[in-house]
């Protein structure tokens, strides 16, 4: 009886450490926008900080952020690192996709970015999109196994129809061209598309929505907008994340936290618990 249960447990050990815990946000923290009066970012940026600092996230995706805006989410949070580029050159200019990571916890051995266009090597307006648009990733190692994985973070065109169709097929076809090992894949971003439009269609075909793959049952309401409206309804769900790949969702949630009635910003972070395996 002995042997068995001490088989047990060293099969239970050896599972847990083939299984690598990780936390995944995706954030549109809204530009900053001095307009935006009471929800300008200067008042909102300490509770953004804070939200991504309560929940223990380890990779976060963030949509519409300014250089300005990841140079203070970094002073408040001094274990993360970032990758990303500014979309309108490739250097600092108009709102970055980037990727916030916890340095203590992974090694990035690659970085890269591409732009939702047919020149996606060049800053260039896509199609019939209203916007310059891109797409950050990185290739990660986990420092305690040496597992790895591709974190993809971006942000659609909130007009163009075309160009978010084009966008789904060439993000696909860069995850499949960057990632030859069939490495776990998390892709994350605001997509302006609601599920059961084409673009959200194509991607749920190659990854799986982690909404309806969590172990857990979904937390949360559906909607991921509430445009800084507290009475919002939250009914429109345009924020996802998605995994690929030797990878499982065990928690799945769309985040309502506020301060005061007021959220951080005019969308919700979506988060997730994964497991690498």
């Amino acid at each position: 009886m002995k042997l068995i249960l001490l088989l047990i447990v060293a099969m239970l050990f050896r599972v847990s450490m083939m299984a690598q815990p990780v936390r995944v946000m995706t954030y549109n923290i809204r530009y900053n926008n001095p307009d935006d009066g009471e929800n300008a970012w200067p008042v909102r940026k300490a509770e953004v900080a804070a939200l991504i600092r309560f929940h223990e996230a380890d990779l976060v995706g963030l949509q519409e952020a300014l250089i300005g805006q990841i140079e203070d989410l970094q002073q408040q949070l001094p274990e993360m690192k970032w990758i990303g580029v500014g979309r309108d050159d490739g250097k600092q200019a108009g709102e970055f996709s980037p990727l916030f990571y916890n340095a203590t916890k992974f090694n990035l051995l690659q970085k890269g970015w591409f732009w939702l266009s047919e020149t996606p090597e060049e800053p260039a307006l896509g199609w019939d999109a209203a916007c310059i648009r891109i797409c950050t990733w990185g290739l990660f190692e986990v420092k305690e196994t040496g597992k790895k994985f591709c974190f993809f973070n971006t942000h659609f065109d909130h007009r163009g129809d075309k160009a978010r169709v084009e966008s789904a097929k060439l993000i696909l076809k860069e995850i499949q061209k960057k990632n030859p090992e069939g490495l776990p894949v998390i892709l994350t971003g605001d997509f302006n598309l609601t599920p059961e439009t084409e673009p959200i269609k194509l991607i749920s075909a190659q990854l799986n929505d982690a909404k309806f793959s969590s172990k857990e049952a979904p937390y949360g309401p559906e909607g991921t907008f509430n445009g800084f409206n507290f009475n919002s309804p939250l009914d429109e769900r345009i924020d996802y994340i998605f995994v690929k790949g030797p990878v499982s969702v065990e928690k799945f949630g769309v985040l309502t936290d506020s301060k005061n009635q007021h959220y951080p910003s005019d969308h919700l972070p979506v988060f997730a618990k994964l497991l690498l395996k």
